[in-house]
């Protein structure tokens, strides 16, 4: 069974396109957090770990692709490839996800800072190592092998490009972005 390539466009690309005239569907997959920090003008945030790609394929109004877009484009990816799996093989990923966007000065909108999901796995992970090879001297030489299932972790999440620290932070409550209410009009 051969895999067909990811279609992607570049951040500038895709801003001529909207030019244009024509209204394409994007996608921002990252956390809501990540999401109300920065994010591309015009994208709505579903994210990876919430996508429901088939419905949002059957509710799409015309047969333009969607695209697809998160922080430098490992989620995005994933994300098309759930819309192939779903049905829907037209779907483009951003490439360079909204870092390379912002990097190419196009507009976004900017809202309350946040720590990215990456760099959020990266201190984990670091600190867990850390504390397994401390508590590996000070404790029980047994508690060297927490350093090892967090290296064994990574050497998976490497090959398979899953990251399951990475799916389990995105769930966090620093993650999640609180309902704000809805303004009431007097009558």
């Amino acid at each position: 069974m051969s895999q067909t390539a990811l279609a992607t466009i570049s951040p500038k690309e895709f801003v001529e396109l909207k030019r244009s005239g024509k209204t394409p569907d994007l996608i921002d997959v990252r956390t809501p957090v990540e999401y109300r920090s920065i994010h591309a003008e015009g994208a709505r945030n579903i994210p990876l770990d919430r996508l429901d790609a088939a419905s949002i394929s059957q509710e799409k109004q015309d047969d333009g692709p969607i695209y697809v877009i998160c922080h430098t484009g490992s989620r995005a990816s994933k994300a098309c490839e759930m819309f192939k799996a779903a049905g829907n093989a037209n779907v483009v990923s951003v490439e360079g996800g909204t870092k390379a966007w912002e990097e190419a000065g196009l507009p976004v909108v900017r809202g309350k800072k946040a720590m990215s999901l990456e760099r959020q796995v990266r201190i984990a992970a670091g600190s867990i190592v850390l504390l397994g090879i401390g508590l590996g001297f000070l404790v029980d030489e047994y508690l060297f092998g927490l350093s090892g299932f967090v290296g064994a972790g990574l050497v998976f999440a490497g090959i398979t490009d899953t990251c399951g620290m990475g799916m389990l932070l995105a769930r966090m409550p620093w993650n999640q972005v609180a309902k704000e209410p809805q303004s009431q009009c007097a009558s």
